[in-house]
């Protein structure tokens, strides 16, 4: 038994289940757990709606809408487009897109749910305890309550989210560089900007501040998106040098400097030898860690700073008791809010069926008896393993859902692996004059069915729930051949997929 004080205290506040986090992972899994009569919490020191909603998601979408919006209207002869772009509205309506970083909606939103709100920084204490103290340094909401001991009746659900990692590159600290927050949320457009990083944020953060009329240089250590299928690291490169992004690959930094008239130098090492570049603001996105550090995960045995490992309905493992569960970025599965957001769905539902005054049968079709629940069901994050759905916005566009084909692979299965360019495709063709694409499946062999699908090219992204439900439903590809695509538009490069498979 834990000899800490604060766990013989009387708690201040008690409820059946509190979720430490209020970005929309921690929203979801709040609503849904509170849906059987379940009294519910959730702790949160800085904006609620979260990263996604003030920092990442609407922001950056936000910030690189326009220059899509412009790219297509020059695609289509005839169409009048300006050829720049204006920073000043462009930033006005990401203000607004981001409800100029006021969290009073989403409030409103827990108070109209029922959900109670707990202003301040969550860390666990002990079994089913949690300290709310207002001592995070980065929060950006002021007037902080005192700290306060919460307990819960039945489970207590992490959903911290994650936090970006700054490299222990020397010198690059004092630079003053940026994470992807202080890029999405920019007032004032730097002349020029180094980034680094070739993931998801960086391919993101270029093509916007190239958009805003930055001088934009790329440095990454291996591909881009290095976690897609080839053909989309090699399409957002060409997109990316064609916008006039200087993307320099196989690079490794390994100093940095301030100047004396603002702005930073970074040394770095690359294929043709040791070289540099300079730029007024440097942007960092080498990655995130989930947010754990901070959380008192040590107090059930678990390490911080690591993810939280759980089974597919959310139970955090290596915790006895059933009590603890964790969704979203936080556990290491899957790093996107959309994913995140199903896992909150899901581990709601777990609680609500466990806990709260479920039907019959709920319960134990959501594993309070001991019992593995369904793959597929409301009560399993199966969609994590082979179903995960994931948009680049950059230009083209990538959208990838499922495995890519070194990964199907490495997993044992028998695969195969068929492309096709979306310019021949008679709607791509009206789309847009010139307009470039591919889309690829991966075709489980054995089974015949679709396990992974790449898109890649202007608008993509809505080209992919098709795709997911193809994945996620196992439908066989005979079935498929059956699904008739309208003509003329883009979705019929299914069709051409499956002849070119052989069907």
């Amino acid at each position: 038994m834990s000899t800490d004080p604060r766990t013989q205290a009387t708690p201040d506040e008690t409820y059946d289940v509190i979720v430490i986090g209020g970005g929309p992972v921690g929203e979801n899994a709040a609503d849904r757990a509170s849906r059987t009569g379940l009294s519910v919490a959730v702790v949160e020191a800085e904006l609620v709606g979260g990263e996604c909603s003030y920092w990442a998601c609407m922001p950056s979408k936000a910030l690189l809408r326009p220059g899509a919006a412009l790219a297509a209207a020059r695609a289509v002869p005839g169409v009048q487009a300006d050829p720049l772009l204006d920073p000043a509205p462009i930033l006005a309506r990401r203000d607004e897109m981001v409800s100029h970083w006021d969290d009073s909606g989403q409030v409103q939103w827990l108070d109209g749910a029922g959900i109670s709100l707990v202003r301040g920084l969550g860390r666990l204490v002990g079994t089913k305890l949690v300290e709310v103290s207002p001592e995070d340094p980065d929060a950006d909401v002021d007037d902080l309550p005192e700290t306060r001991l919460l307990a819960a009746r039945h489970a207590v659900i992490v959903a911290t989210g994650s936090v970006p990692v700054l490299p222990d590159t020397p010198g690059l600290a004092e630079t003053d560089p940026w994470s992807s927050r202080e890029a999405t949320s920019v007032q004032d457009v730097p002349t020029s900007i180094v980034i680094l990083g070739g993931g998801v944020v960086g391919v993101e953060m270029a093509t916007a501040f190239r958009d805003l009329g930055s001088q934009v240089t790329l440095l990454s250590r291996g591909r881009l998106l290095g976690r897609s299928e080839p053909i989309a690291s090699e399409a957002v490169a060409a997109g990316l040098k064609t916008i006039g992004v200087d993307v320099r690959l196989g690079v490794s930094v390994t100093g940095a400097s301030s100047l004396p008239d603002g702005g930073a130098r970074l040394a770095y090492d690359g294929p043709q030898g040791k070289g540099s570049v300079a730029a007024a603001q440097v942007l960092v996105a080498t990655g995130r860690v989930p947010r754990t550090a901070d959380l008192g995960v040590d107090v059930v045995g678990l390490e911080p700073g690591k993810a939280l490992a759980v089974d597919d309905q959310l139970e955090v493992q290596g915790v006895d008791g059933g009590w603890l569960f964790a969704c979203g970025d936080v556990t290491g599965r899957v790093a996107t809010t959309h994913q995140g957001k199903y896992q909150g769905r899901v581990v709601g539902d777990v609680v609500a069926a466990r806990f709260g005054r479920a039907k019959p049968g709920e319960a134990a079709a959501a594993g309070a008896d001991g019992e593995t629940p369904e793959p597929w069901s409301r009560y399993a994050a199966t969609a994590d393993h082979g179903a995960k759905t994931q948009v680049v916005f950059s230009r083209p566009e990538v959208a990838s859902v499922g495995l890519t084909e070194a990964e199907a692979r490495k997993a044992g299965l028998t695969v195969k692996a068929v492309s096709y360019k979306l310019g021949s495709v008679s709607g791509a063709v009206l789309v847009a004059e010139g307009y470039e694409g591919t889309a690829q499946i991966v075709v489980d062999t054995d089974r015949q069915v679709v396990v992974g699908a790449t898109f890649v090219g202007p608008d993509a992204a809505e080209m992919l729930h098709a795709a997911t439900i193809a994945i996620v439903g196992q439908v066989p590809l005979a079935r498929l051949w059956h699904a008739v695509p309208a003509y003329p538009t883009i979705s019929e490069v299914w069709l051409r997929l499956l002849e070119t498979y052989g069907l």
